[in-house]
């Protein structure tokens, strides 16, 4: 999209995306991704085709920005700045992708499974992560040989393959509990090089978040 969905001011395009977003979210609930049109979504949402793709280029962007909207929204509802090194800020991420991978899952139950549904979900959701973390990268000072955005690629796709793992693990713990070892796990990536003489300070506040 040329504009995220989180920075759109003008409240006729909200109230349209916000539309066609509860529309693509009812119809996930009784039928796969694959089977729903365009039409249908924009039949649902009470506009035609046109406006659609006035927003959308098609209902994989849709889908997109659905996850990824109700992430960011999620993570503002816990009131959570990233500022590239706080552990608990961190720890707060992780919790909400934990809670946030749940509720799509109980939301869509017919895309258990290999799909192109999960593969759009996993994109999506690493994206959104990625664009949380990157805020904070940006204004916090780093070892300028590696970039704020190769640090936060590395560490959403580390955080988010961590919490995927925990939600597919049979009889898996509370997501409160998988916190601590996946902010061990990222850590070393969110902070800093020169910062890294913390480490055992950094480690055992990670310890106490959970």
């Amino acid at each position: 999209m040329p504009i995220s969905d989180c920075e759109v001011r003008d409240p006729r395009i909200r109230r349209t995306r916000q539309l066609l977003h509860d529309s693509l979210s009812a119809l996930l609930q009784s039928r796969p991704f694959e089977e729903i049109s365009v039409q249908e979504i924009a039949e649902a949402a009470t506009v035609n085709r046109a406006t659609f793709y006035d927003h959308y280029a098609d209902k994989f962007a849709l889908l997109d920005a659905l996850i990824a909207g109700g992430f960011h929204k999620l993570v503002h509802e816990r009131q959570v700045e990233f500022d590239g090194s706080c552990p608990s800020a961190a720890a707060t991420i992780i919790r909400a992708a934990c809670d946030y991978l749940q509720r799509i899952h109980d939301q869509a139950p017919y895309h258990q499974g290999p799909c192109s549904f999960q593969a759009l979900l996993d994109a999506a959701m690493t994206a959104a992560i990625r664009r949380v973390l990157l805020v904070g990268m940006k204004t916090y000072p780093a070892d300028p040989s590696v970039s704020p955005e190769m640090r936060a690629t590395a560490a959403s796709w580390a955080l988010y393959g961590a919490v995927k793992e925990w939600f597919s693990t049979p009889h898996q713990p509370p997501g409160e509990a998988i916190v601590p070892e996946i902010l061990a796990l990222i850590l070393p990536i969110l902070t800093p090089p020169a910062r890294l003489s913390d480490a055992p300070a950094v480690r055992q506040s990670a310890v106490h978040l959970s």
